[in-house]
């Protein structure tokens, strides 16, 4: 239900859930909450593994800052040049020991550290130590107990909105090519970036949920649905990459007769609406269409390989197209196969 709402979803939640415990724990031991409940805040990751991760960096990283603030404030006092020197040293060797998730918050840290700090250094230095650890603790353990993550649904969901745009774009970019408009591609291009783009997010989404299921199992139809997705993704990914084959090939016009023709554009036609619902994709008719291309591939197949010096790919137009038409098919099989 939370996940429903407009203004509110489980990542808001648990904010602050882990901000209030967060406050909690450092006004029961008469700490400054200020920088715990910042660890808090930027430790909450997409996934229970990433917050231990990267907290393991944000940990140390923190301390450098909290070290130097102190070093420097002890030197300099509140002046303009401790400020510069604890940020600038911060930055610094956090970029030296490679702890650059914790850069961000280490310099916020140091930064922040000199306005608080007016006596007892080491004292101040090892209560910040103990803040950033509470943030840390608090904030993995609310990421893991408090609506744990979980993205099959919205890989689900996301990799169906993929299935029918690359619908959309098989039958445009064929199209385009049997009408001969195959030079004047920006918008096929442009479509196939996004789709491109929807993909990288649905990948994304997948290593969030491997991850997650280190500590949060996905068991029964859940796992099934993930299983699937994944492979739909792999299938999907494929028929890119013939479709950016298409696109970026220098193609002449192609010679087939009007019935070869007519073949090829029923073909398309049936492939995209099967893409784009699911419900017409028809596993015979589809077998039917698929060994019809298949036979006009190979129908003189021996006598148009043996014009393919006109063509600068060495391949003519015509093998280029069945051969990729017919590929996508196959990747269509194997996606409803699963």
């Amino acid at each position: 239900m939370i996940r429903k709402w407009p203004f509110i979803g489980s990542r808001v939640v648990k904010t602050g859930v882990a901000v209030f415990l967060t406050a909690w724990i450092c006004n029961l031991f008469d700490w400054p909450p200020v920088f715990a409940v910042i660890t808090a805040i930027v430790t909450l990751e997409p996934t229970v593994s990433d917050s231990i991760k990267k907290g393991l960096i944000r940990f140390p990283a923190s301390a450098i800052g909290s070290f130097y603030a102190v070093l420097f404030i002890s030197l300099f006092g509140n002046s303009p040049i401790t400020y510069t020197f604890a940020a600038v040293f911060t930055i610094a060797t956090c970029f030296k020991l490679k702890l650059h998730a914790g850069l961000l918050v280490a310099t916020l840290t140091a930064v922040a550290m000199i306005e608080v700090i007016h006596s007892h250094y080491l004292i101040a230095f090892f209560i910040r130590l103990g803040t950033t650890t509470i943030g840390l603790v608090v904030s993995t353990v609310v990421n893991m107990f408090v609506l744990p993550p979980d993205y099959t649904k919205e890989i689900a969901e996301k990799s169906d909105k993929a299935r029918k745009q690359t619908g959309e774009i098989v039958e445009k970019v064929f199209k385009d090519i049997l009408d001969h408009k195959h030079e004047e591609n920006a918008v096929d291009i442009q479509m196939l970036q996004r789709l491109d783009q929807k993909l990288i997010n649905i990948e994304t989404l997948i290593r969030f949920q491997r991850e997650e299921s280190k500590f949060h199992p996905l068991v029964g139809s859940e796992k099934e649905q993930f299983q699937y997705a994944c492979t739909h993704l792999q299938q999907l990914r494929l028929i890119h990459y013939h479709l950016d084959n298409l696109i970026y090939t220098p193609l002449q016009k192609p010679t087939w007769s009007n019935e070869e023709n007519d073949i090829i554009l029923e073909a398309v036609a049936a492939l995209g609406q099967s893409m784009k619902n699911r419900s017409k994709y028809n596993q015979d008719e589809h077998i039917d269409r698929f060994n019809q291309l298949m036979a006009l591939f190979w129908e003189d197949n021996e006598e148009i390989t043996k014009k393919s010096d006109k063509h600068p790919t060495r391949f003519p137009p015509e093998l280029i197209i069945l051969y990729e038409l017919i590929s996508i098919y196959k990747l269509v099989t194997r996606y409803y196969a699963n």
